[in-house]
């Protein structure tokens, strides 16, 4: 017995090495890719025709669909920065979901919002229609619809069902985007108008930056680790794994804080899913399915530059409920779209990133918390000489500090957000400082997301403190007033 559990360490203990050898690799494929693509960007950022998309009468009208429900501290701000949108014709459609504080009178005090008649297409279902729709009369394209709770997603396939124009920007109603986003999103749409869908673009931690007037001014690095730590996931995730797979024709995730859809596309495959719990990542795979399954030519693609600035959570249980959240979405729309895994029918999507994203998402908390258990437990049995261990940690971790150094370099060269050199000092501290804890927290949160949707658990949709976008001035160093808010829809 005894040697049947030395020989499964020892089997285990270069299954996990190799494990994390193959994982970092590929992130380093993905950030080679991503090098190509950024800072070509960067160089022809001025050349980039976004001056002539403004005044264009030909750049395609946007309808902005947002989902609130008890966002009272930061909604106004919010609306106000996506009406002060650099774009030629843009409406912001509000769909209130049922919030319990004064949401709606914060709307109706800043817009002069008053009811109006007006029905629905009726081209995407909901569970809970509008109940009354408001305007502005601040000759604003301002749409406000108020709604009984039934969620994120059935909210915004309420709003989608009333935008008026032929592309859909989804905006989480706590974010602020950048003066020129949307018409940078907008530029693949306009080049290649019949096959381009879909659009992502980069999401960015918000807290601690200097905000004026629903703009961004002076991006900074949070001052909490917690916050500061989920900068780098946030680069390494946007900055390299989606740009790679967009190059690769691969891209399966666009956020739900910022993405730009064709709305008859939207229509034809019914919206956002009200009973996924990861319904932004579902979407794009559906949306994948359906057209690889049409044999349709069309393009789903991701673009580093346009930014969409949004809180990430600064306390521990909202983080955690977060985390769990994501990693179950994650693993039931891969369990319900599990027949286009390995079909060389659905392409790059089906042979590529779909596999990927089960060996090497849904799987590396189960795979990086044995790994720790075996190293260590072999370690103290004797099991495991100190070389391998070493080789381990390499291996698991030093790698990851190097793909997370080298995205803060690429980010830095490219993009060049962060001017002061402390903030670049603070991103590279917490890219180390993430392997010691934070990682391996969320590695057991993201497992226990999988496990209560294994034993068809209630889903946790957690508390979000907002503390609003009117930060001081950069003597100040952002000390807020914190506002609570419970969301229980998932916003």
């Amino acid at each position: 017995m005894k040697d049947v559990v030395v020989a499964l360490i020892h089997f285990s203990q270069y299954a996990v090495i190799g494990y994390f050898l193959v994982l970092n690799t590929v992130y380093l494929v993905l950030l080679a890719l991503a090098g190509r693509t950024i800072p070509h960007l960067a160089r022809r950022r001025r050349l980039t025709g976004v001056d002539d998309l403004a005044t264009s009468p030909l750049t395609p009208p946007v309808s902005i669909v947002t989902a609130a429900y008890n966002e009272e501290p930061t909604i106004v701000e919010s609306v106000r920065a996506m009406l002060a949108l650099r774009y030629p014709r843009h409406e912001v459609v509000v769909v209130d979901d049922g919030s319990r504080d004064n949401t709606f009178e914060r709307l109706k005090e800043a817009f002069g919002l008053v009811p109006l008649e007006r029905v629905a297409p009726g081209e995407i279902r909901s569970r809970e229609a509008a109940q009354s729709v408001h305007v502005s009369t601040h000759s604003v394209p301002l749409t406000v619809v108020r709604k009984h709770n039934s969620g994120r997603a059935d909210s915004l396939n309420v709003g989608i069902d009333l935008a008026a124009h032929p592309l859909v920007c989804m905006v989480d109603a706590d974010s602020l985007l950048d003066e020129d986003a949307l018409l940078t999103i907008a530029q693949p749409f306009v080049a290649d108008p019949l096959r381009v869908v879909a659009a992502g673009g980069v999401i960015r931690p918000v807290n601690d930056s200097v905000v004026r007037h629903g703009q961004v001014i002076e991006p900074r690095i949070p001052t909490r680790w917690l916050p500061r730590i989920q900068v780098v996931e946030y680069l390494r995730a946007f900055l390299m794994g989606r740009t790679g797979w967009s190059r690769l024709h691969g891209l399966l995730i666009i956020s739900g804080a910022f993405g730009l859809y064709r709305r008859d596309v939207l229509v034809e495959v019914g919206g956002m899913d009200a009973d996924s719990i990861g319904e932004d990542f579902e979407l794009v795979v559906r949306m994948h399915r359906h057209l690889r399954d049409q044999r349709r030519p069309y393009r789903i693609v991701f673009a580093p530059e346009p930014v969409c600035w949004t809180e990430v959570p600064d306390a521990r249980t909202v983080l955690a409920k977060q985390r769990r959240r994501w990693h179950r979405g994650l693993y039931e729309t891969l369990r319900r779209h599990h027949r286009m895994l390995l079909r060389p029918r659905y392409g790059v999507i089906g042979m590529v990133a779909y596999p990927y994203f089960v060996l090497f998402e849904l799987l590396a908390p189960l795979i990086e918390v044995c790994g720790i258990v075996v190293v260590a437990v072999g370690f103290a049995l004797g099991i495991i000489a100190p070389p391998m261990a070493l080789l381990f940690v390499l291996a698991a971790f030093g790698y990851a500090v190097l793909i997370s150094l080298l995205a803060l370099l690429l980010d830095e060269l490219g993009l060049h957000r962060y001017r002061r050199l402390g903030d670049l000092g603070a991103v590279a501290a917490a890219a180390v400082l993430e392997n010691l804890g934070y990682r391996q927290l969320t590695a057991v949160w993201r497992l226990q997301g999988w496990w209560a949707s294994l034993r068809n658990g209630k889903p946790e949709w957690g508390e979000m403190t907002r503390v609003g976008f009117a930060t001081p001035t950069p003597l100040d160093h952002g000390s807020h007033a914190t506002i609570p808010e419970t969301s229980e829809t998932g916003h």
